[in-house]
């Protein structure tokens, strides 16, 4: 943990479309964008791979972990410029041959390029939202079953966008020890416009903790799959203070949004409301 009270960040608005190859160029830019304002840790959406391709097209271009392009050229951009870098979420193969779904997987990488953390979106985002929007993350992407506190330049509580509405696993985070909880995320217009701001200043007074979420912006391209269904991101990434106010807004287009954290707040706002260890036990319904 640092034993400096300012931590800044930064927070990478992306609007990519579903091709891997075309979308790193843009994503390095803003993270070197980032570093060059002074950002220590740098912050991607959900996705940031790849979005709005079919699962045909997925399983014809996304591979695991170990041979995964964006991945080794983000490890090797964080080495670089020295800085912490939360990778939003990859797309990627598993190798499970029992289970050819997807990962959907936040990375935490260190100022030296290592991989620190690894967390598999728990919850997917299987919804219809009117006859003509629905959703089945389920069917492209495997759910992970594990929680991950990971130790960055402050303790990191890691979770992807329909995790938001799960207020019980951000909650377990803060008690555990997190001081920043993680959001990023591709939210669509119609949940965006509806609940992202709410939702997310809700976790942060519910925990004292800061709430940072990148977020994906926009109609999303899909020269690969032209007749799939236009799919655009609400955008809005959102930097939460742990008293829950709003300290920083990207509105909608793509860039680069810095913060510095006042790291003390955290104490702060759980010194004035210490509901944290006020659980009881109950009985019912």
């Amino acid at each position: 943990m640092t034993d400096r009270s300012r931590l800044k960040t930064a927070l990478i608005q992306l609007s990519v479309g579903d091709d891997p190859a075309a979308n790193l160029p843009v994503t390095q830019a803003l993270i070197r964008q980032a570093a060059s304002q002074g950002a220590e840790l740098i912050l991607t959406p959900e996705a940031t791979n790849l979005l709005g391709a079919s699962r045909e097209w997925q399983q014809r271009h996304l591979v695991t972990e170990a041979r995964d392009p964006t991945l080794a050229a983000l490890r090797a951009l964080a080495g670089e410029l020295g800085v912490w870098l939360l990778i939003g979420s990859l797309s990627l193969a598993t190798g499970d041959p029992d289970d050819p779904r997807l990962a959907n997987r936040s990375f935490l990488i260190a100022p030296d390029g290592r991989i620190v953390a690894r967390y598999d979106k728990l919850h997917m985002f299987d919804v219809t939202i009117s006859d003509s929007e629905s959703y089945r993350e389920s069917n492209a992407f495997r759910p992970g079953d594990r929680a991950v506190l990971a130790q960055g330049p402050v303790p990191v509580g890691m979770t992807v966008c329909y995790d938001l509405r799960f207020a019980g696993l951000y909650r377990r985070l803060a008690q555990a020890g997190a001081h920043i909880l993680t959001v990023p995320a591709a939210f669509n217009d119609t949940t965006g416009a509806a609940h992202w701001e709410v939702l997310l200043r809700a976790r942060a007074i519910e925990t004292g903790c800061f709430v940072l979420a990148p977020a994906q912006t926009g109609l999303h391209a899909t020269p690969g799959n032209p007749n799939a269904r236009p799919r655009r991101s609400w955008g809005h990434s959102l930097a939460v203070s742990p008293w829950g106010e709003v300290l920083a807004d990207a509105g909608t287009r793509a860039g680069v949004t810095c913060v510095t954290l006042d790291l003390d707040a955290v104490d702060r706002a759980r010194s004035r409301i210490p509901s944290l260890s006020h659980d009881r036990e109950f009985h019912g319904p």
